[in-house]
């Protein structure tokens, strides 16, 4: 049985909370440490679905796999192989489907509020998010994509328009990070503080703000990703 590709650019930016998903509902994955030097299937087939984590790097950096990377997202798409991704993965997405990455209008890290705008949000948030409601996700990001050509967007913040895109049933890239647990935030927050606390963004929370409610603001997230992975999952079992 084909496994699901877990595509990871950075050390300190794992699965997370979806790890934690799949594994709670035996759906069996590869992850690619491309940090150390892991080589991409020659073809997008290989796999039943496709994630694309986070990573430190820009969208648009001359990073060697990246063509191969772009490729592998193009032919799952055009075989409606399920693809998801994550903050740099929903860069890419939109790169490798002929979007953009271009700096966001400021940066973002911690929780913010999205406004949900299409009516399909809810078969991607849930049956709560209505048009006009708002979702609470972890942010962490200095880019921001365009919305491709015939994809959805799904839904806009404050300080960065475009934060979800949908194209077809099955295939979503996101800005935020709904993959975050407590661990990751927290990893986060002491190896790179410096972010924070150099930055003059209103996009930008202090960690002082984010700790007290970590817990809390964790497990809204949890209930949010859970809605996505499903929906997500959906097309893998049909796929």
């Amino acid at each position: 049985m084909k496994t699901i590709a877990i595509i990871q650019h950075a050390r300190h930016d794992g699965p997370g909370y979806l790890g934690s998903w799949l594994q709670a509902r035996g759906l069996a994955f590869t992850v690619y440490c491309m940090f150390e030097g892991a080589t991409l299937p020659p073809h997008a087939s290989a796999h039943a679905g496709w994630c694309i984590l986070g990573g430190p790097m820009s969208a648009n950096d001359p990073v060697p796999y990246f063509d191969a990377l772009l490729e592998r997202i193009r032919e799952a798409i055009a075989a409606d192989i399920p693809v998801i991704g994550h903050c740099l993965g929903g860069q890419l997405m939109a790169r490798a489907l002929g979007g953009t990455v271009q700096a966001s209008e400021h940066v973002e890290i911690g929780w913010s509020h999205l406004e949900v705008i299409h009516p399909e949000a809810t078969q991607w948030f849930g049956p709560e998010a209505q048009v006009g409601t708002t979702l609470p996700l972890f942010q962490w990001h200095g880019e921001s994509f365009s919305i491709p050509t015939g994809a959805h967007w799904l839904a806009r913040g404050v300080h960065c328009a475009h934060q979800a895109f949908a194209v077809g049933s099955k295939h979503l890239a996101m800005q935020f990070h709904c993959e975050v647990d407590e661990a990751k935030v927290r990893t986060w927050l002491e190896l790179d503080a410096h972010e924070l606390t150099g930055s003059d963004s209103p996009g930008v929370q202090q960690a002082t703000v984010i700790y007290p409610t970590l817990s809390v603001d964790v497990a809204r997230s949890h209930a949010i990703a859970g809605e996505i992975y499903a929906k997500w999952a959906q097309g893998i079992s049909s796929s």
